[in-house]
């Protein structure tokens, strides 16, 4: 089997992973945490990607077209915090930052 038929069907796995909301969030808060911004963009199109047709409707639900919405989610320019919002909400999803207290008991379990 070659090279890229292997990388494409590891890319189909972790796309039928995504798909569920619960693994999606904690590959969401593991690549924010452990990550570049521009990695996280990348993340945030896998989890718009592991539905069919998930990609017109956030496009829809944000407001930008399709092309507008791959652009974003390609990690190679840098989107406007605004619609990485907007992408995260149409998703469902929260962006929070947590209190002082869960740091310090996240840092201890370390």
């Amino acid at each position: 089997m070659s090279k890229k038929k292997k990388l494409r069907q590891f890319d189909n796995l972790m796309l039928e992973e995504l798909a569920d909301d619960n693994v999606a969030r904690e590959y969401l808060r593991a690549c924010i945490e452990e990550d570049t911004p521009e990695e996280f963009l990348v993340s945030l199109g896998n989890v718009v990607r592991a539905e069919r047709g998930r990609m017109s409707a956030i496009a829809e639900a944000t407001g930008l077209g399709r092309e507008s919405l791959y652009k974003a989610l390609s990690g190679k320019t840098k989107a406007r915090f605004e619609t990485v919002m907007k992408i995260i909400n149409a998703l469902g999803l929260q962006l929070t930052i947590p209190d002082e207290d869960s740091k310090k008991g996240d840092r201890s379990a370390a």
